[in-house]
């Protein structure tokens, strides 16, 4: 079994310089894989990504939500704007390894292009499928009740959750070091992230993915 994400960067287009985003996505999908094998992107904003180990999809997506999210743009009216980005994740298996990913095949990738599909209908921005029914409605519920805070992290809260995510054994005084602030500013900001429920939920995920892969 492995896990697939389809992913694509909303609004992107109203960016005008696109390697504000492109250039750390590449960069972060290149630390776990080789392109165009492991990962792709695609049509400008449109990203696919193979996990050889499932457990692992969820906080891959938390990081690429969290990268994407850190970035503050400028638009072509100089004014701020936020982009975000829509990712599905499939859980099953890989019946045909082609020479680029966007070749291969198998239940996972269909998993994830049909819940691709349902995102924007079901006004969320992260979704599984898997071969398990009531694992994806649990899951699912608790992706979009996360939603509700991930969509409307600062660029500080995103920067700060990609730090814990990286870096998950790291205290508070560490990570303000990293940041150049003071602890108590750390903590506060981790209160306004919803980090301890993010983490939660990452690892309800991983608890109940193992369960059934055995």
């Amino acid at each position: 079994m492995i896990a697939v994400i389809k992913g694509d960067i909303i609004s992107s287009r109203k960016i005008t310089d696109q390697e504000k985003w492109l250039l750390p996505l590449k960069e972060l999908l290149s630390s776990w894989g080789t392109s165009p094998l492991d990962w792709e992107l695609v049509w400008g904003d449109f990203f696919q990504l193979q996990i050889s180990n499932p457990e692992e999809a969820l906080q891959k997506a938390f990081e690429i939500k969290a990268l994407i999210k850190k970035i503050e743009p400028i638009d072509e009216y100089k004014k701020k704007s936020t982009i975000d980005v829509r990712m599905s994740i499939g859980l099953g298996d890989k019946s045909y390894s082609g020479t680029r990913i966007s070749e291969s095949n198998g239940s996972a990738f269909i998993h994830a292009g049909e819940k691709f599909d349902l995102l924007k209908k079901e006004n969320v921005t992260i979704g599984i499928k898997s071969p398990w029914t009531d694992f994806d409605k649990e899951i699912n519920l608790y992706l979009k009740l996360a939603g509700k805070f991930m969509d409307n992290w600062s660029v500080l809260a995103a920067e700060l959750v990609e730090i814990v995510l990286k870096s998950p054994n790291a205290t508070q005084e560490e990570i303000g070091n990293a940041l150049g602030i003071k602890q108590s500013a750390v903590s506060g900001r981790w209160n306004r992230a919803n980090i301890d429920e993010l983490l939660e939920v990452e690892r309800v995920y991983r608890e109940k993915i193992n369960i059934l892969m055995k």
